[in-house]
């Protein structure tokens, strides 16, 4: 009887303080109703949707263009993570690119490893189109069976022209469909000045070009979303198997990148020459942490290519200083007034990465967070609260946004009566 007596007391005292804060709850939840998100000392809106750019340095002018003297009419060095250009050569003229087509076939090709629409086992048939491939090739027969493991290392090792057309086939059908697959990629990837008329770059066409700008970013693309690539691009030879109705026999793929021997920072990428396209050549280097893309177009002859490739790098890899902060410290969960929970955890969006090129010390680089102390539900996961900002010598050099992590309605009068409750019960 006490304790029954003990919790009717309680209900008329919950009673009272509702019936007294009725008004303000009323008002609370009003407010944050009608779109009043002022979230105190916020300066990116929470209500912005996290849009897919990179936590890197903001985009400047190319810092050099100069002190590089090389033959190659058009070239660009690029640092990877950040794409930030180093160098650049006449980089937007339109050129014909001859087998650094193949970079895009390559990117296709991986993308649809990590979809999972193929995989590295899959039996692959070599049509009669893909087997009257001239230029560069392995030599498969029609019917003749390879793995897509195989096919890879047939492209990138020794530039194989059936094989290029063989993996398109396998992909898309057609190689005229996997072509337009390639179209399309260019342009999510942004590039401009390109368009793709075969797999292998086998053409003379005047419909098939691309710039040293455009073959440093599919080959960017390459390389960082898929690094895997480098098993294969630092392959100097090996030996594949041709079983065909003649039977079997052996066959030596040789890497046409001879930077694999005469620079020892090489982890790729592609050769390509035609009569129309000259001498042309995306190599990627790794040196302290750094990856670099040096891209050549047009070079007079095949040696001069190298030789101005390992130009543009070593001079990258002079000039270059990387930053980089994998944002992973834990970030104090937001305080969420008016929802359903007290608080919201948040997250960085991504690492950070700066490029200099001046000299700089970038171990003076300072990093601050800017975030409210408190936010008005409702609050949803992936919504940008606040950011890291970076600065050097007092200059702001990139930021990454802060996003949060959960989501946190709003809370009704219901939520309320429930708080109280839970208080006395």
């Amino acid at each position: 009887m006490k304790k029954t007596l003990h919790k009717l007391a309680a209900i008329v005292l919950c009673m009272a303080v509702l019936a007294g804060s009725l008004s303000f709850f009323r008002g609370h939840v009003t407010a944050a109703g009608e779109g009043g998100q002022g979230q105190q000392g916020e300066e990116t809106p929470q209500t912005q949707q996290a849009e897919n750019t990179e936590g890197t340095q903001e985009e400047e002018a190319v810092q050099s263009t100069g002190n590089v003297d090389i033959a190659a009419p058009y070239a660009i060095l690029m640092e990877a993570s950040t794409g930030q250009v180093i160098f650049e050569k006449d980089s937007r003229t339109r050129r014909s690119p001859a087998s650094i087509t193949k970079i895009m076939t390559l990117l296709l090709i991986f993308d649809h490893l990590k979809a999972g629409t193929i995989r590295l086992d899959d039996a692959v048939t070599t049509s009669a189109h893909a087997r009257s491939m001239g230029g560069s090739q392995v030599f498969l027969e029609e019917g003749e069976v390879q793995t897509v493991d195989t096919l890879i290392k047939c492209i990138t090792v020794a530039s194989g022209n059936d094989a290029s057309v063989a993996m398109a086939e396998h992909i898309a059908g057609t190689e005229e469909e996997f072509v337009a697959m390639m179209n399309r990629k260019a342009e999510s990837l942004g590039m401009t000045d390109t368009h793709f008329e075969d797999c292998c770059g086998l053409t003379n066409s005047d419909g098939h070009y691309t710039t040293a700008r455009d073959v440093a970013l599919m080959s960017r693309a390459l390389i960082t979303e898929y690094p895997e690539i480098y098993n294969y691009t630092k392959i100097w030879m090996e030996d594949i198997t041709h079983t065909t109705k003649k039977g079997s026999s052996q066959f030596t793929l040789s890497s046409t990148n001879k930077l694999l021997k005469q620079y020892p920072y090489t982890t790729g990428l592609k050769t390509g020459s035609t009569a129309k396209a000259k001498y042309c050549l995306s190599a990627t280097a790794n040196k302290d942490g750094i990856d670099l893309i040096a891209v050549v177009m047009a070079a007079p002859d095949y040696k001069i290519r190298f030789q101005d490739a390992m130009k543009l790098l070593n001079y990258g890899f002079a000039v270059s200083r990387l930053y980089t902060d994998e944002n992973k410290d834990a970030l104090t969960a937001r305080a969420v007034k008016g929802g359903v929970a007290d608080e919201a955890a948040v997250v960085y969006r991504e690492p950070f990465r700066y490029l200099d090129l001046t000299g700089g010390d970038v171990g003076q680089i300072k990093k601050e967070i800017r975030l409210p102390s408190e936010v008005e539900a409702p609050v949803r996961k992936g919504d940008i609260v606040g950011k890291a900002v970076y600065t050097l010598n007092g200059k702001e050099i990139g930021s990454v946004d802060i996003l949060f992590a959960d989501t946190v309605e709003k809370a009704t009068y219901r939520d309320y009566v429930k708080k109280v409750f839970r208080i006395f019960f």
